[in-house]
């Protein structure tokens, strides 16, 4: 019997959900590597075009990116990639230090074991290969992995999604000014003594140590915005 409603082929579904996800992840990675450009506007089916896909799945993902703050979608007109002031940045830091402390709080109050944290580990060591190496864009990488396993530690679900949200926001001011940050040797001892921190199980000293870490980090940021005259990213 036809009840007149149509229902969606699972493994259709399935695709259209994939090349919507694939969409959405390739948009993201052509903003945060300043191929699209803040505020620069986008149309439908030239995004399309660029991702050789057809336009349904770009126009969902394009709703998905505008729930995280990176684009706005407007309404017979495409796309506008979304621009971060150096206030709005100012503001973003300070929530992201604020969630990150609490994460790692959290974290060192779990009573890991080396065992436990040995991905942490590994990033630390990456870093310093990074670093050894003069490898910027590895020792970014490797940095971004670090402060998403910490968030992981504190086993908070809404830490995560808030910081991942925020995370996706300043991600393209980060890649613009990595090689113009001072090199970031202190950056990787503060990821050490958070690590030792979190092993000993010491809340206190392990917020206090992050804290720190992402103050100066923000405070770094702001300053080459400021220096290098981007006042909009």
């Amino acid at each position: 019997m036809n009840s007149g409603v149509q229902m969606l082929n699972p493994a259709k579904k399935s695709r259209q959900s994939s090349a919507t996800h694939r969409a959405a992840e390739e948009i993201r990675q052509l903003i945060f590597t300043g191929v699209l450009t803040a505020d620069s506007n986008h149309l439908e089916s030239e995004l399309a075009d660029r991702l050789g896909i057809s336009r349904t799945p770009v126009r969902e993902a394009t709703l998905m990116l505008q729930a995280s703050g990176l684009l706005e979608v407007q309404p017979r007109k495409g796309v506008r990639i979304n621009a971060l002031s150096v206030d709005d940045m100012q503001e973003i830091y300070a929530v992201l230090t604020e969630m990150e402390c609490l994460a790692a709080r959290l974290a060192a109050g779990h009573g890991y074991s080396k065992a436990d944290l040995v991905a942490v580990d590994a990033c630390i060591a990456e870093m310093d290969e990074a670093l050894s190496k003069k490898d910027l864009e590895a020792w970014a990488m490797a940095d971004e992995l670090f402060h998403m396993h910490l968030v992981e530690l504190s086993k908070n679900t809404r830490i995560a999604a808030v910081v991942a949200n925020f995370n996706d926001q300043v991600r393209r001011a980060r890649s613009i000014t990595l090689k113009l940050r001072p090199f970031p040797t202190q950056s990787n001892r503060e990821h050490r003594a958070l690590y030792e921190a979190i092993l000993e199980g010491d809340a206190a000293k392990a917020d206090e140590i992050h804290r720190r870490h992402r103050k100066q980090a923000g405070k770094t940021l702001i300053t080459i915005l400021k220096q290098s005259g981007l006042n909009r990213v």
